[in-house]
């Protein structure tokens, strides 16, 4: 399942989604804040451009929205409904949830949105 060359190991690990073979990231760990979204300009294995056009990534911020909608529905389920607390409770562990996920979710949305235009070609060679 989370394999070279599936959609979900280029967007978990933050790999070229064309060869998988190098991070787009500059620093790998998305807890260094001052760092968190700067990418390098193309892949150093594959050659492939990241910003594949002028603000390509602000599309990824309707693939944030959705993720942050995900994991606040989640976290209230399993707050109010698995927890049985009060819906005080349930918002504030909605509101650390969100606070919590913040950096995976910038750096997946970003992960996920190049995934959706770029598929894995296991052909392609260094440039």
């Amino acid at each position: 399942m989370l394999k070279k060359g599936s959609k979900l190991y280029s967007i978990l690990t933050g790999t070229c989604p064309k060869c998988q073979n190098e991070s787009m990231y500059l620093d790998k760990n998305p807890l260094h804040f001052n760092k968190i979204l700067k990418m390098h300009e193309n892949c150093s294995h594959c050659g492939l451009r990241y910003q594949i056009e002028p603000s390509f990534f602000y599309g990824a911020m309707y693939v944030s929205y959705g993720l942050n909608v995900a994991i606040g529905i989640a976290a209230f389920i399993i707050s109010f409904v698995f927890f049985d607390s009060n819906l005080k409770v349930a918002f504030i562990v909605i509101i650390a949830s969100l606070i919590i996920s913040f950096p995976f979710v910038l750096r997946w949305s970003r992960n996920i949105y190049i995934n959706m235009f770029v598929s894995y070609d296991p052909t392609t060679k260094l440039k």
